[in-house]
């Protein structure tokens, strides 16, 4: 009986052992939902800054393919004028000065325009770079999630 009445303590005492433990792992159930959630709400922001990212990206690139053509096509428009203004320099003499007046136009004009892209591409580069910034910024934060979650577990 007396051996009876240590394996019945000790059967309590387990038994109240496990209901503490059993309390335990609902409170830490509760705290991974609730961790997962807060992950989740992250992951959805994370996307969406991603798709801000790509949008942002594929305009940028859009940007730089119009004034990569812009360029060209005003690099054409010189070449052309001056093949043009050659032409009649051999062909009217008597023209000469009005001529090369033409071509000191162009010449400031073409200036012009390059001193206008090279300011628009510089803005495209900076563009480029502040979003390269925000994409690292972005790629450190996920990270920071990362070891956050691997800590918690």
């Amino acid at each position: 009986q007396e051996e009876k009445k240590q394996l019945t303590l000790k059967v309590e005492e387990l038994e109240r052992k496990l209901e503490s433990t059993s309390a335990q792992n609902i409170e830490f159930l509760q705290v991974i939902a609730k961790r997962e959630e807060s992950i989740h709400q992250c992951q959805l922001r994370l996307e969406e800054k991603s798709r801000e990212c790509s949008s942002l990206a594929r305009q940028m690139e859009m940007a730089i393919e119009d004034a990569k053509r812009q360029v060209e096509q005003a690099r054409e428009r010189a070449v052309s004028r001056e093949r043009a203004v050659q032409s009649k320099m051999l062909d009217l003499e008597t023209h000469l000065s009005r001529n090369k007046a033409e071509l000191n136009q162009l010449h400031r004009s073409k200036e012009d325009a390059e001193r206008r892209y090279e300011s628009r591409l510089q803005d495209l580069r900076d563009r480029l770079e502040q979003s390269e910034s925000t994409n690292r910024s972005m790629q450190n934060y996920v990270q920071f999630l990362k070891s956050s979650y691997d800590n918690v577990f």
